[in-house]
């Protein structure tokens, strides 16, 4: 199982928040870029940067994004506030390998399909959900979306992969939803990366030995920033 870890950027700074909630900020004061090159440094094959203000519609840090594409070796998946396909072409342009569809999965189907048939594999579909029922916009809007159905309307369009995340659990440190994730994972050949929970090497232990092969990746942020989880430690853990 591959380890990810998050570099989430508001205002061009390291963040994390809990569930998703805007006023339950913690700002980290490492530099993103360095941030970056220390994950890597510890044996990170892979990043996950999301752009928070891009998410809220409340800005970019898109400039910071290019510094860290070009600042690593490693494949970059970025997402957040992106909802045409120019801005997907333009996060590709700065270096990314990947690019995360969220909101205009539910909001513009016709844009999300376009953007999956002009890039294919390089498009993955972010979908977050409280009590199964989908997120958007920073998990700052609430649909009457069902999860599970978007799971199999997402993989009909040619998703490859599927970053989940179980908004409950995000930033808690009460480790991933095994259940949730089982669930996902059941609906449609595809590719999951778990997102949400991670505290504890013994949380990623538990992931990997409880949900099918085709979740093969997990994101872990907080736990890295607070120092509850080293990240050799996990990904020893995740083999």
């Amino acid at each position: 199982m591959l380890v990810i870890p998050a570099i989430d950027l508001r205002g061009g700074k390291c963040v994390r928040m809990q569930q998703g909630d805007p006023a339950r900020e913690t700002t980290y004061e490492a530099d993103p870029v360095e941030q970056a090159k220390a994950f890597v440094a510890a044996g990170a094959k892979q990043l996950h940067v999301i752009d928070l203000d891009g998410a809220f519609g409340s800005g970019e840090n898109e400039a910071a994004i290019a510094r860290i594409c070009s600042a690593v070796d490693v494949p970059v998946q970025t997402g957040g506030g992106i909802r045409t396909l120019a801005q997907a072409q333009a996060r590709l342009a700065a270096g990314a390998s990947y690019v995360i569809l969220g909101t205009v999965l539910v909001e513009d189907e016709r844009t999300a399909r376009n953007i999956i048939h002009e890039l294919g594999e390089r498009v993955f579909a972010g979908i977050d959900a409280r009590d199964g029922v989908v997120a958007v916009r920073g998990w700052q809007a609430g649909t009457q979306v069902d999860r599970d159905a978007l799971v199999q309307r997402v993989a009909q369009w040619g998703i490859g992969r599927i970053v989940f995340t179980q908004i409950g659990r995000d930033g808690m440190g009460s480790g991933y939803d095994v259940d949730a994730l089982r669930k996902v994972a059941s609906l449609a050949e595809v590719r999951v990366t778990a997102s949400g929970g991670a505290r504890t090497a013994a949380d990623v232990r538990e992931l990997r030995a409880g949900v099918p092969p085709n979740v093969d990746a997990c994101i872990i942020g907080r736990a890295l920033y607070e120092g509850t989880l080293d990240l050799r430690d996990a990904i020893s853990a995740a083999g």
